[in-house]
């Protein structure tokens, strides 16, 4: 089990991401947009970094639901792979069998 605190820094990050996502998405447009003036482009840019960091969606990790392990995480699932098997030998996922040869 990962340490609570990684597991909550992360959530608050989530979290952050979220409210500010489409914020960010637009004042973003606004700097990649070779129209306007130079000056617009700037404000946007300094708009941008005096956001909170943990607001950038880089900065979430991939962290089991389970356990808040970071590697070895599956995308689609959100579990790791330890977890994965865990469940799987305990019969909670259907058609996942123990592999043996």
């Amino acid at each position: 089990m990962a340490k609570m605190s990684a597991i909550n820094k992360n959530n608050r990050r989530i979290k952050l991401s979220d409210k500010f996502y489409k914020k960010r998405l637009k004042l973003k447009k606004i700097i990649m947009d070779k129209k306007l003036s130079l000056e617009e482009r700037f404000k946007a840019q300094q708009k941008l970094s005096n956001m909170p960091r943990n607001s950038a969606k880089v900065r979430v990790m991939n962290r089991c639901q389970i356990t808040g392990r970071p590697h070895g995480v599956y995308r689609k699932l959100k579990i790791s792979r330890i977890a994965l098997r865990q469940l799987g030998l305990e019969g909670k996922i259907p058609g996942m069998v123990k592999s043996s040869w």
